[in-house]
């Protein structure tokens, strides 16, 4: 059963490791005249979950993208596992790396996104097992018995068989949960995976999540406007605003005493 919902998740301390999971180093990105983020400076430690807060239009989703490499960088460097992940230098130059370089990194990275993006024409099993196959070169007996493990992990079984138009949003929810982990990810990106949901569905969702981050060591990036949920699964809270990070530390630290104006200010009209 997963933790309920007001159960802090509790898992091993996020690795000292000498490599971050992902880097961010001098990170620049813009959408024609408008600046979204600007000097990005900061890592994420194996195994650490960290949770980017703050108003909308604060450049928290736009970061998750650019990991995930559906963004392109106007500027900087990201590395994954010490590795450049789009663009490296050479002789002083900004270079982009060939796209099978970077499509071969994205593969340990997984992502969840706000509105689910399953395939309609597929079934639940169908969905989960496409890029095991297709993307991993996983054999499809193997590939089956991981999604029917994955789930049975987060509640659906049963549903194997069903098309997503048969479930709930929640449900489709937790399904591209599992199929975010049947890539086996190093690295989990969530963005708002709960904003396009019912109230009445969130809990299951995050009962899902919490779960994952009590039994698993996979670092996470999380974007979420779920304060308690951010204050139970983090490591780590980032407060942004503007493209910058105005502030950072402990969910306690964050949530209790928080130094940054615009940081109360923030929490005061969310909490």
């Amino acid at each position: 059963m997963p933790p309920t919902e007001n159960t802090p998740a509790t898992s091993s301390t996020p690795s000292t490791s000498a490599t971050p999971a992902i880097e961010f180093k001098d990170v620049e990105k813009s959408f024609g005249k408008t600046t979204v983020l600007k000097d990005l400076n900061f890592s994420v430690a194996p195994g650490e979950r960290v949770t980017l807060i703050g108003p909308s239009g604060s450049g928290k989703t736009t970061i998750l993208r650019l990991v995930m490499t559906l963004e392109e960088l106007t500027g900087g460097y990201i590395f994954v596992d010490g590795k450049p992940l789009t663009h490296t230098e050479k002789n002083g130059k900004r270079v982009e790396l060939p796209s099978k370089t970077t499509r071969a990194m994205t593969t340990r990275i997984g992502m969840v996104f706000q509105q689910f993006n399953l395939f309609p024409n597929m079934t639940v099993l169908e969905n989960i097992i496409e890029a095991p196959i297709h993307v991993l070169g996983r054999s499809k007996s193997d590939a089956v018995a991981e999604a029917k493990s994955l789930l049975e992990k987060v509640g659906l079984a049963e549903k194997a068989d069903e098309h997503p138009s048969r479930l709930s949003g929640g449900q489709q929810q937790r399904v591209a949960i599992a199929r975010a982990l049947a890539m086996s990810p190093e690295i989990l990106l969530l963005d708002e995976v709960t904003s396009a949901l019912d109230p009445e569905l969130v809990g299951d969702v995050l009962g899902v999540l919490r779960d994952i981050a009590e039994t698993t060591d996979i670092t996470m990036l999380l974007v979420t406007h779920e304060m308690q949920f951010a204050r139970d699964v983090s490591h780590r809270v980032m407060m942004f605003d503007g493209g910058q990070v105005l502030e950072e530390g402990p969910p306690d630290q964050i949530f209790n005493n928080p130094q940054h104006e615009r940081t109360k200010s923030f929490l005061s009209s969310v909490l």
